[in-house]
């Protein structure tokens, strides 16, 4: 029987994944909300399905279920439109992954958490995605699999192109670290999840260098041979409530999981690999 993934809301790291699951003959829709994107997945290999519309296609076929769309104050949006739908399908699907994110566990001042520490999101944004893991947890029979991911990097998403234009900002807070995840980081511990599944089963995906963010601009600006941003002190510094808000927690986030259950070796164990890599495909 093909393999045949549904990735709903299929953005930036099921993009990443796809390669590897077309590579062994798998087939794979993804949902979009815009037709132009649409184009885009089907030049990359994906059967482009644009919501909101009819989905009993690409469901009735689904091996396995991906889900990226993130939840929103009135909860997950592919469950207030799907719910019936996935959850007629679910006995049936070998493999299920929810990403979420590793706001859930809240701030801890810069300490551990692991997959077991308690879920005390401290904003509104983690708070949504613990309802939604709840609300996934809740379909019967759905073999599911969380992954929570830390700050996601990668190609078109990393810091190089605001250093070189000079709006690149060291931020300063006491204190502050984040935990981040290369994007083909994240495909491969989805892959090694599907080989090998485990329902109920929740990862942390991150690597194993949290820093604080000033770090990792100075770090690019090094690599580029261009001068430092200046230090601005958080308490000070002008920034959007968008912005500000991720600086509300500060936590250092366990993957010794994600290695030992899944057999992972990250591509990219600290963001000074991954921001090298960045740079050598900017320049090829």
């Amino acid at each position: 029987m093909t393999k045949t993934l549904l990735s709903l809301g299929h953005g930036y790291s099921a993009r990443a994944l796809a390669p590897l699951l077309l590579a062994d003959g798998w087939t794979i829709h993804g949902t979009t909300r815009s037709p132009d994107k649409a184009e885009a997945l089907r030049a990359e290999g994906v059967i482009p399905h644009v919501t909101p519309g009819d989905l009993s296609a690409p469901l009735a076929v689904a091996t396995h279920l991906l889900i990226s769309a993130g939840p929103d104050a009135e909860g997950d949006p592919m469950l207030r439109d799907l719910r019936d739908q996935i959850t007629a399908i679910a006995p049936r699907l070998d493999w299920a992954g929810y990403l979420s994110t590793t706001g859930v566990y809240g701030d801890h001042q810069g300490g551990w958490v692991d997959e077991d520490t308690p879920l005390t999101p401290s904003t509104r944004r983690g708070q949504w995605r613990v309802a939604a893991e709840a609300e996934w947890r809740a379909i019967p029979g759905l073999p599911l699999h969380i992954f929570r991911l830390a700050g996601i990097y990668g190609p078109g998403r990393g810091p190089f192109a605001k250093v070189r234009n000079g709006t690149a900002r060291r931020i300063v807070k006491p204190g502050q670290v984040f935990s981040r995840i290369h994007v083909e980081d994240i495909a491969q511990t989805l892959a090694a999840s599907i080989a090998r599944p485990d329902p109920g089963a929740v990862y942390n995906l991150c690597d194993d260098d949290p820093a604080p963010p000033q770090d990792v601009i100075a770090h690019a600006a090094a690599l580029l041979g261009r001068p430092l941003p200046p230090e601005e002190d958080f308490a000070t510094a002008e920034m959007t409530p968008m912005a500000r808000s991720f600086y509300a927690e500060s936590k250092r986030v366990r993957n010794d999981r994600i290695k030992r259950d899944l057999d992972v070796t990250l591509k990219y164990p600290t963001y000074r690999e991954g921001l090298a890599d960045l740079l050598t495909r900017e320049t090829e």
